[in-house]
């Protein structure tokens, strides 16, 4: 039954992808996108890498999907008021090859691959203890490659900042979006009240377990982050003015205190991004309750989008 499920949904991800790369109508394209991700975190769940399947879930389905869903309104709007330019045959060829040579390369690189394959698991698995924590994905992303994390934090936070630049000057500091209204009786602000203080739960219980089982702060920021996307759609709060000094400060308090103690290694264990021994644990658990927050609330900004509403006053 497991391998008949695992052919079931090898097809289901194959056919997916293709009617998602297919179909005409984007939100059509994005709809068939959310779906994709659930069944690759469905893979994930198979091959035994449930914090990647959280990952998948939370962010490549839920948030992601909800940034395509977004835009995919947008352009709707901007393809029944003009004519949008269809691509040639030509174009459309080069896609088709460039598909097939990027696929080609990848069946060959995962096919030549030595038996065993070259691996440092063994390694990072023996310097567990030193760290302090028991989910060896956990450690990969704080430890062993600390700088790649960090650098990912800097890119959302630029990422944000992009985004609040596509606004005109006159509604620079603003508001994101319209205010929504809220409908004491309606379901979504039933869902909203009723799901935001499980989630919120959850959310911290993945952060915290993260250090010993599969979690973290990057799944528990995605759920914090679609807690507060909720709470705004529903019309339980606003989103804030961009120029709000405390939100601001929020979003580069991860990364400031990520580069801090980042510093700090040089002092305490002789290189960037080192920790001593016996402090890890508690230093790791402090990066990352940091970045979580300001991770929940980039992810938040970001469906938001741009400021619409002028700067109060």
């Amino acid at each position: 039954m497991g391998d008949m499920f695992d052919v079931v949904l090898a097809v289901l991800v194959v056919a997916v992808a293709v009617w998602t790369i297919g179909v005409r109508d984007s939100f059509a394209s994005v709809v068939g996108f959310v779906a994709y991700g659930l069944l690759l975190a469905l893979v994930w769940v198979r091959i035994v890498a449930p914090d990647v399947a959280l990952t998948e879930a939370a962010i490549g389905s839920g948030l992601t999907g909800g940034l395509l869903v977004s835009a995919a309104t947008r352009m709707q709007r901007a393809e029944r008021s003009s004519a949008t330019p269809q691509p040639g045959p030509l174009l459309r060829l080069s896609a088709i090859g460039l598909c097939v040579v990027v696929a080609a390369a990848l069946a060959v690189v995962v096919l030549t691959l030595p038996n065993p394959p070259p691996t440092l698991a063994p390694v990072a698995a023996a310097s567990l203890p030193a760290i302090g924590l028991d989910n060896p994905v956990a450690a990969v992303l704080i430890a062993y490659r600390a700088v790649d994390t960090l650098l990912e934090v800097v890119v959302l936070v630029l990422a944000t900042v992009a985004v609040w630049s596509l606004a005109p000057d006159r509604l620079w500091g603003g508001a994101p979006g319209q205010r929504a209204n809220l409908d004491p009786g309606g379901p979504l602000t039933l869902l909203a009240r009723c799901l935001l203080p499980l989630g919120i739960v959850i959310g911290l219980y993945i952060f915290w377990m993260g250090s010993q089982a599969p979690g973290g702060e990057f799944q528990a920021s995605a759920i914090l982050g679609a807690m507060w996307i909720l709470a705004m759609t529903a019309g339980l709060v606003d989103a804030p003015p961009t120029s709000r000094q405390w939100l601001r400060a929020l979003l580069v308090l991860g990364p400031i205190v990520f580069l801090i103690i980042g510093f700090a290694g040089f002092a305490m264990a002789g290189g960037f991004l080192a920790y001593p021994v016996e402090f890890a644990k508690p230093i790791v658990l402090t990066i990352e309750a940091v970045l979580m927050l300001s991770i929940a609330a980039m992810l938040g900004l970001l469906v938001a989008g741009p400021p619409r509403r002028r700067k109060q006053r």
